[in-house]
This record gives C-alpha cells, sequence and structure tokens, in this order.
C-alpha cells in the first residue's frame, strides 16, 4: 500500500477534461504539483490559462493517441501519482471499437508505461464507473464492489453494433477496469505500484473545462440542461431513476485515494444517492429569484416516494475515503448558475 502526498508531482491524463480538470484544481489546491497529458498544446491552454497563478506547478505532457503503445513513456517518468481520467463518454458510437478499444488500451498503455518509466510512482488511481458494476436485475437491489458488468460485454459481442449505445458504453468501461486489475495481478512480482479505482454513477455539476458554448456541455450536464429545458418532459422521462454524485466529490476522491494507504487495491463506489429527473426540475423551480423564465413543473414531489430499485453499498468509500458529499440541491443550483452564466435564457 503505497500512499502519496503532496507534494509529489501527479500526472493526469485527459487533463482538459470534465472530471480531470476537476482533479487538477483539487490536487494543486492539495499542494501537488501536475503535469496534465493532452493531445494538443491547444487542448492545454485552457488549462495553463485557469491554472496561471499556480506556475510552473502545472506542467502539460502531449501525448496524441492514447491507444498507441508507449504513449506515455515520457509523462509517467518523475511522478510519483498517476491520475487517469482519459476514457471517451457518449452513448452514440456504431462500432462498440470505438468507445472499447481507447477505453481498454488507454488504461493498459498508462499502466504498461508506469511499469517500464515510471520508477518513481506508488499509485495509479483510474475513473471506473458503476456502469462496471451493475448489471440486470429484477426487483430492489444493492450492488457492491464485488459486482461487475459482465453481462454488457457479452451483450456486445454478441450483438456487435446492434447492441444499444449505452450497453456499448458499459463494455466499455467494465473491459478497460477489468484489464486494469488482470494488468496488476499479471505483474504482481514485478511491479513496485498499486490501484485503486473510483466507480462513480452519474456524474454532474458545473464544470470548469473549456467550453464555447453549450452546445460543447459534457453528456451528464447536458441532460441537466435537457431536463430544465423540457426535453424531458413526459412522466416516464422524468421519472427514470438513478444515482449520482457531484464532479468536485468525485475529484475530492481522486486525492483521497491517493493519499489513504488503505485505498490500495481497491475498487471504492463514489455514489451519493439517487435521484429522479423530477428532482431536477423541483430543485430548480425553488430559485429565488427564478434563474429562467419556463422552467417546467412536472409533477412535483415525486422524487419523494418514489420506489427506487437500483443502490448501491458505499460503506467503502465511507470507511477509506470519509467523502463529505455535495449535495443534490447544490449541485442543481450550481448547474443551473453555470447555464445562466454561459448565456443559457429559456
Amino acid at each position: 500500500m503505497s500512499p502519496v502526498s503532496a507534494p509529489a508531482k501527479a500526472l493526469v491524463t485527459g487533463a482538459n477534461g470534465y472530471l480531470a480538470v476537476w482533479v487538477v484544481r483539487r490536487l494543486l489546491e492539495a499542494g501537488y504539483s501536475v503535469r496534465g497529458a493532452v493531445r494538443s498544446e491547444s487542448k492545454g491552454a485552457h488549462l495553463k490559462k485557469i491554472f496561471a497563478d499556480y506556475g510552473d506547478k502545472l506542467e502539460l505532457a502531449i501525448v496524441e493517441d492514447i491507444t498507441k503503445d508507449g504513449a506515455f513513456d515520457e509523462a509517467v517518468q518523475g511522478v510519483e501519482l498517476v491520475e487517469h481520467t482519459a476514457s471517451p463518454f457518449h452513448f452514440a458510437a456504431n462500432d462498440p471499437d470505438e468507445l472499447i478499444i481507447p477505453a481498454v488500451r488507454g488504461t493498459t498503455s498508462v499502466l504498461e508505461s508506469v511499469k517500464k518509466y515510471g520508477s518513481s510512482v506508488k499509485r495509479v488511481v483510474i475513473t471506473s464507473s458503476i456502469v462496471a458494476v451493475f448489471g440486470p436485475y429484477t426487483g430492489s437491489v444493492v450492488f457492491d464492489e464485488s459486482n461487475w458488468n459482465d453481462y454488457s460485454v457479452s451483450e456486445v459481442m454478441e450483438k456487435g453494433a446492434a447492441a444499444g449505445g449505452y450497453t456499448k458504453y458499459q463494455a466499455s468501461k467494465t473491459l478497460a477496469e477489468k484489464a486494469a486489475w488482470a494488468f496488476i495481478n499479471q505483474n504482481k512480482s514485478s511491479i513496485s505500484f498499486d490501484i485503486v479505482t473510483i466507480n462513480p454513477p452519474w456524474i454532474f455539476g458545473p464544470p470548469i473545462h473549456e467550453l464555447n458554448s453549450l452546445d460543447e456541455l459534457n453528456t451528464s450536464q447536458s441532460e441537466i440542461l435537457d431536463t430544465i429545458s423540457g426535453k424531458k418532459a413526459t412522466k416516464a422521462e422524468l421519472e427514470q431513476e438513478g444515482n449520482w454524485v457531484d464532479v468536485r466529490t468525485v475529484a475530492a476522491a481522486h486525492v483521497a485515494a491517493a493519499q489513504k494507504a488503505e485505498a490500495g487495491g481497491q475498487r471504492i463506489i463514489t455514489s451519493t444517492g439517487t435521484f429522479i429527473w423530477q428532482d431536477v426540475l423541483d430543485v430548480a423551480n425553488s430559485i429565488s429569484p427564478a434563474p429562467f423564465k419556463n422552467i417546467p413543473k412536472g409533477s412535483p414531489g415525486a422524487g419523494k416516494t418514489f420506489p427506487y430499485t437500483l443502490l448501491y453499498d458505499t460503506s467503502r468509500e465511507a470507511r477509506l475515503l470519509g467523502l463529505t458529499h455535495i449535495p443534490f440541491e447544490q449541485m442543481v443550483v450550481d448547474s443551473v448558475a453555470d447555464f445562466k452564466a454561459r448565456g443559457y435564457t429559456q
């Protein structure tokens, strides 16, 4: 078990992404130096701008293609911590390999580079997902870190491009995380670092990565905006259940996972709780003064008595990381404020 405390240097992959920029911020705030891996200098310009006050505590590493052998060979040198967040997140892939290859190869490429050239690396923290945990179920069920979503992998193997977009994404995250643990098991006698995987559900909350318009919002925040704008309009849509966590909480989890010795070698579910999309409307409509003129009402209060069936055991996170979770109400309020600041008027 090899915890890594500040002022160590950390590599953050996909450093210009929605979650990754928050991870960079939390690391810098905690006193770490950060090397942000991005695909080009232009992709890192926003990082250098918003974190200018940290000076040379933030540097960039150019990794053009995370799927290539040796992609991270240079980037991992001289760091003690790797925060691997780079992986595609969308549900529009036709060919499953569009998601699976970068997810799996990106993860194994980092680990292979650390093995070969990251002699100072003590811990690798990997962003996995709750979709690598859950699978088909009937009735009410509580999943924990012992569960794996093998169903999605089988479904994609059987149906290929005909599989659902969400299933393809689930398979990519399941296969990537399994590849990480397989790598550790196969190389445990020849490596001096351990890994932690963070498994969040829907990640919501205000973005600080580069956005030129609301059309460029990440997938999860687009869902929040779609709810507020009325694109989710039917009772079935507004009462679709899910689990959620704030992006700032997940970023804090990545830092805590680096610092806690006991976290080494663990999968850790980081879910704040359950929600239905109606809850977003209820909070948005409670804001005074009203941020927008035409926020739909839906069926106010439906979430208070909703019979949730998909639940997660988060006792491991509570025991190992002890996170303070941002409440749902604050997440929605902050998201609404961000939409307004970016020009949404409805």
